[in-house]
């Protein structure tokens, strides 16, 4: 049986190294999608629709190229108190958001989404992290070290700052931006096979 080929929606190096870690062989597609959350919606409402609405833009681009592999999207977001707190705008902003998840507990949502010509689902799963209560000279010093400028809520569990999470409960591959479990269980849900090391 042949791997799990599918599109990639996502510009994301940790989504990437997530999928070989599954042995999934994919192929980048970009894609542009809004992202502004709706009035009043629920964070897992909006992680799900962001997720399907890049598989969906994703297909509609591989409708132009001729292509008829399935597009993966995926999105995650930081909720702290409701709120949904996505990739800082600048230095200011990086630094408030570190200053409000320190010493306490808040929630990464992470959905994945699959679609092809005839069909679509979508997974969202939700995590606990709890930090550790970071002094103002860690927040500054983490900050200028550059890894938290893209990443929602104002920091990557995969590198520097795996050293303030006290508490996960959860999926640590969706607090990285792909939760593994959910993605596998939708591939398998299409008929799509994992363990490949192969690319195309």
């Amino acid at each position: 049986m042949p791997p799990a080929r599918v599109y990639l929606a996502s510009a994301s190096p940790r989504r990437r190294e997530l999928l070989r870690q599954i042995g999934v062989a994919y192929r980048l597609l970009s894609v542009a999608v809004d992202e502004t959350p709706r009035p009043g919606e629920p964070p897992a409402d909006y992680v799900a629709r962001l997720a399907l609405a890049k598989a969906r833009a994703g297909m509609a681009e591989t409708r132009r190229r001729r292509a008829a592999w399935p597009v993966l999207g995926a999105d995650t977001s930081v909720v702290v108190d409701g709120a949904i707190l996505g990739k800082p705008r600048d230095r200011a902003e990086g630094l408030a958001m570190l200053a409000l998840l320190s010493g306490r507990e808040h929630a990464v949502l992470s959905a994945v989404a699959l679609a092809t010509a005839s069909r679509q689902a979508v997974k969202v799963q939700e995590s606990q992290v709890r930090f550790r209560e970071l002094s103002p000279a860690e927040r500054a010093a983490y900050w200028d070290s550059g890894e938290p400028a893209d990443k929602a809520g104002g920091y990557g569990i995969q590198g520097r700052a795996a050293a303030f999470v006290a508490e996960l409960r959860g999926s640590y591959s969706g607090v990285m931006g792909l939760p593994l479990f959910e993605t596998a269980e939708l591939l398998r849900e299409f008929g799509l096979p994992l363990w490949s090391t192969s690319t195309f």
